[in-house]
C-alpha cells in the first residue's frame, strides 16, 4: 500500500503535466515544467493515479482481515495478532491479493520504468551519502536467522552483513533538543526539547552508525539483499522501491499457504518485571527501531529511531548533513519560481511528516509564537 502511495499519489505529481487533463484538486495548484510527461503519456499514468486508490484500499481490506481496520492502529498485542485463522479469511485475503500482484506486476512497475525512461538524468541527481543502512524483514524461519530481505550495510563501497545496534549514536548539535540529549546510543537515549537552542533548525535527531551518515528505504533493502545494485540517486530509489513491493507481494502467496486454519495467530507473552530490550524492523521507508526498559512491569524508558529520522536529520556534531540534505546539495534547477526538481530529489526518499519535523521561520519571529504538536 505505501508504495503504491508513493508513486502515483505523492511522487507522480513532480513528473506528470496535468493541464488539460484535471484541472482540479489536487492537481492544482501544481509546477508545470517543460521536461514533465504530457499527452496520452500523462493521460494513462492520471487514469493510474485513479486505479491506485482502489488498489491501496484493496491492501488495506487485506490488512484488516487479520489485523482489523487499517488504516487505524491494528489489533497487534505482544506476541503476534489476536485474529484466529479461518478458511474464509485465508481465501478473501487470496482473491485480493491476486488483484494486487496483477497491479504491482502489469501497472506499477512498467509505469515506473516508463517514467525512468523519460527522465535518466536522474539517475545522476540526488546520490546522497552513498551509504545505506537495512535491519531486514521477513522471518523466513522460526529462528529468524533467514529473512527476505536480509539484515546489512552498504558503507564506504563496501557491502557487509551485520548491523550492531550499540554502534549507532544520535547526535543533537543542530536538532532542538539539549546537548544532554546528544552523542549516545538510543539505548540510552533521552530527548528533552530546547525549543530555542542556537542554530537548531530540526526536530529530529542525528543518527548515525559509526559515526558515518546511512541511508535508509526500499533501495537500501534491495540493494544490501543483491537484489538492486544498479547505482543510488532518485530514479534508483524509485525502482528499488517498484521492485521490492513486487518482491514482497509475490511472497505473501506462499505465506498465506502456510497459515494453518484454526490455529491463533500470536503467542501469549507475559510481561516482565523488569526488562531491557530492542527491535529492529523495516517499516516502508526503511530501518527502523524500537528501544525499551521496563522496570516493575512499566516502560520506564522508551526511545525510537524511525526511517525518516535517518533520511532527513539535520548535521551531525561533526558537521555532516543528512542523506536529503546531502542530496540536495549540487541539483540543478531551471525555475527558481518551480524548483521540482528539489521536489523530485526529496520525494525520492518517500519522507514521513508524521516521524520527523523540520520547524523553518524565515520571519524571524519569536518561536514561542508558534504551537508545536
Amino acid at each position: 500500500m505505501s508504495h503504491i502511495l508513493h508513486l502515483y499519489h505523492l511522487a507522480a505529481l513532480d513528473y506528470i503535466n496535468t493541464e488539460g487533463i484535471v484541472d482540479m484538486s489536487p492537481w492544482v495548484p501544481r509546477y508545470t515544467t517543460a521536461d514533465m510527461v504530457a499527452g496520452e503519456t500523462a493521460k494513462t499514468l492520471v487514469a493510474h493515479y485513479v486505479q491506485a486508490l482502489a488498489m491501496r484500499r484493496k491492501a488495506h481490506q487485506m490488512g484488516a482481515i487479520f489485523g482489523a481496520k487499517l488504516p487505524c492502529t491494528s489489533t497487534f498485542v505482544p506476541g503476534g495478532c489476536t485474529e484466529v485463522v479461518t478458511a474464509d479469511k485465508r481465501s478473501d485475503f487470496a482473491s485480493l491479493l491476486g488483484e494486487l500482484c496483477s497491479f504491482i506486476d502489469d501497472t506499477y512497475v512498467p509505469d515506473v520504468l516508463a517514467v525512468a525512461g523519460l527522465f535518466e538524468n536522474y539517475y545522476e541527481i540526488g546520490q546522497g551519502c552513498g551509504n545505506l543502512i537495512a535491519y531486514g524483514v521477513f522471518d523466513l524461519d522460526a529462528a529468524g536467522g533467514s529473512k527476505l530481505l536480509s539484515r546489512g550495510r552498504y558503507t564506504n563501497g563496501a557491502t557487509y552483513d551485520d548491523v550492531d545496534p550499540a554502534q549507532i549514536t544520535e547526535y543533537v548539535k543542530f536538532s532542538r533538543y539539549t546537548s544532554g540529549s546528544g552523542n549516545l546510543p538510543p539505548a540510552d537515549g533521552e530527548t528533552e526539547p530546547q525549543i530555542h537552542k542556537p542554530r537548531a533548525y530540526s526536530w529530529i535527531k542525528s543518527p548515525r552508525y559509526q559515526n558515518i551518515v546511512h541511508e535508509a528505504g526500499p533501495l537500501a533493502r534491495m540493494w544490501v539483499n543483491g537484489d538492486y545494485t544498479r547505482g543510488i540517486s532518485v530514479l534508483d530509489r524509485t525502482a528499488a522501491r517498484a521492485l521490492e513491493c513486487s518482491k514482497v507481494a509475490n511472497a505473501m502467496d506462499e505465506w498465506l499457504v502456510e497459515l494453518v486454519v484454526g490455529d491463533p495467530m500470536y503467542e501469549y507473552c507475559e510481561i516482565p518485571e523488569s526488562a531491557t530490550g530492542v527491535g529492529l524492523t523495516e517499516a516502508p521507508r526503511g530501518a527502523l527501531g524500537h528501544w525499551i526498559d521496563i522496570s516493575d512491569s512499566k516502560i520506564s524508558r522508551y526511545q525510537v529511531v524511525t526511517p525518516t529520522a535517518w533520511n532527513a536529520s539535520p548535521r551531525d556534531d561533526f558537521g555532516k548533513p543528512g542523506p536529503i540534505e546531502e542530496a540536495l546539495i549540487g541539483t540543478p534547477v531551471k525555475e527558481l519560481d518551480q524548483p521540482i526538481e528539489v521536489l523530485r530529489v526529496v520525494h525520492s526518499f518517500d519522507p514521513c511528516i508524521a516521524c520527523a519535523v523540520h520547524l523553518v521561520n524565515p520571519e524571524g519571529q519569536s518561536l514561542g509564537k508558534y504551537r508545536v504538536s
